[in-house]
């Protein structure tokens, strides 16, 4: 089935607010995970790195009392488990470390509290034993807790024993992974307040368009009159304003074609209903009266060829290749529209003045013009009277003007006299030529004036040099 008339089916799909949002929600929750990241990688090292150094420090201070004398003796130690014995005497663990003594013989002694599950686990002692002899530092894993394992062999003649330093690396870690749970927890909070604050910012950012949306929605082929209410100083209102002067043009160009139409129906309908009513009555066996009605109907056919072809030299006036700029030489335009308007009628022609210099202008359309106004100063005057054509350049632009010292024109019609459809008083036409002649000065980025104050009428083109601004 189709779409309701005069409404924009919805696609599917996201929204421009739902993906401003969405992308708003991925970027920040994609900033915060890297933040986290890099701190767990931060601290991660500096935990390594501290435990590190707790080990190294450690077996440095058993080396240095191994160089020293037996405090009881005041000699060199007797045997490495002494060593040990003193050494454990005088030394505590680091927190999460454990100093374990492995003698020649006996059980191994430590200090501090290591697990249960390291005491007893069989992967220790064996670690110890294969590091006994040339040291060393390696990781170990018990029971599901992470431990970091320095060796430091002690031997003396036959007797071979181990200093050993523990530390319990998943104690380390817990702070930071607290830490982490809290950030973890905290920053989806905050991407839910910031999606939550995007989505309404969002929304405010595109109520202009959403405006904009259900004003082109609701606007219909007969209503053209709703505009959108501007706010704000962004590009959006810019858009609201240039909005709002497309449909001032929309409906100004809608109401013109309307008027066209009404106006061409109804001058239209009167030619036809005069040949339908001349062949209704006509008689077939008359052939004088079928030669007075041929006539009449070739002369109404005429009329209706004119109007349809003034109605489509208006209707190209919109396209913008109405006019062909090149350039012009005003002096021969003057009078070359002097020249074919002796032809119209026995008047007295006289040129007024003229312009010299060649400039961008469409000779034809403005001739076609000055003639257009010719004829109409033609059908306002009688044999005798005088018509002039002038030219001029003034304030950067050039003026063509047609004269005569008829009647004039009525100060009741002189606000519409450039109207489709408007006709004086005695004309004979259909109320085209001056809509025609005003369509050439505006199609040039000028216009045309009726003269105020002058006897007779005066009308003026003035057109811009170098054509349409």
């Amino acid at each position: 089935m189709g779409r309701p008339a005069g409404r924009v089916g919805s696609r599917e799909g996201f929204s421009v607010r739902q993906r401003l949002t969405a992308t708003v929600a991925l970027m920040t929750a994609a900033a915060l995970a890297v933040v986290g990241l890099a701190l767990w990688l931060l601290e991660s090292r500096r935990i390594d790195h501290a435990i590190d150094e707790g080990l190294v420090q450690e077996v440095g201070e058993l080396r240095k009392l191994q160089a020293e004398n037996d405090p009881v003796t005041r000699k060199p130690f007797a045997a490495p488990d002494r060593l040990l014995t003193v050494f454990l005497s005088r030394n505590l663990p680091d927190p999460d470390e454990t100093l374990w003594a492995f003698p020649v013989s006996g059980q191994d002694t430590y200090v501090g509290e290591p697990p249960r599950a390291l005491r007893e686990s069989r992967a220790f002692p064996a670690l110890v034993d294969d590091l006994g002899r040339a040291g060393g530092v390696r990781d170990l894993t018990v029971a599901g807790r992470d431990y970091r394992v320095a060796v430091q062999p002690l031997v003396q003649g036959d007797d071979r024993a181990a200093f050993v330093v523990t530390h319990d690396v998943t104690a380390s870690r817990a702070p930071l992974r607290e830490l982490m749970t809290t950030y973890a927890l905290l920053s989806a909070l905050c991407v839910l307040i910031g999606t939550a604050a995007a989505s309404w910012f969002a929304g405010r950012l595109l109520r202009p368009v959403t405006r904009l949306k259900d004003t082109a929605q609701s606007i219909t082929e007969g209503d053209l009159s709703r505009r959108i209410a501007v706010t704000g100083r962004d590009d959006l209102t810019e858009l609201q304003r240039t909005f709002n002067a497309m449909l001032d043009r929309l409906e100004e160009a809608f109401a013109t074609q309307r008027h066209l139409l009404d106006d061409a129906a109804h001058e239209l309908r009167t030619p036809l209903t005069v040949l339908r009513g001349h062949l209704e009555v006509v008689d077939p066996r008359d052939p004088d009266d079928v030669e007075s009605t041929r006539a009449l109907l070739l002369d109404e056919i005429d009329r209706m060829a004119r109007l349809v072809s003034d109605l489509l030299l208006l209707a190209k006036a919109e396209r913008p290749d109405f006019v062909r700029l090149e350039p012009v030489d005003v002096e021969d335009l003057t009078y070359g529209a002097l020249d074919r308007a002796r032809a119209l009628a026995p008047r007295e022609w006289v040129v007024d003045g003229v312009a010299r210099g060649n400039h961008l202008l469409d000779g034809q359309r403005l001739q076609q013009a000055l003639l257009q106004l010719a004829d109409n100063a033609v059908r306002h005057t009688r044999a005798g009277d005088e018509i002039g054509i002038g030219s001029r350049r003034h304030d950067g632009a050039v003026e063509l003007w047609v004269r005569d010292t008829g009647p004039g024109v009525p100060d009741e019609l002189r606000a519409s006299v450039f109207d489709r459809f408007v006709q004086g008083g005695s004309s004979d036409g259909f109320g085209l030529g001056l809509s025609i002649v005003s369509a050439i000065a505006h199609a040039h980025g000028g216009e045309v004036r009726l003269d105020e104050g002058t006897d007779g009428a005066t009308f003026r083109l003035v057109v811009p040099v170098g054509g349409p601004q």
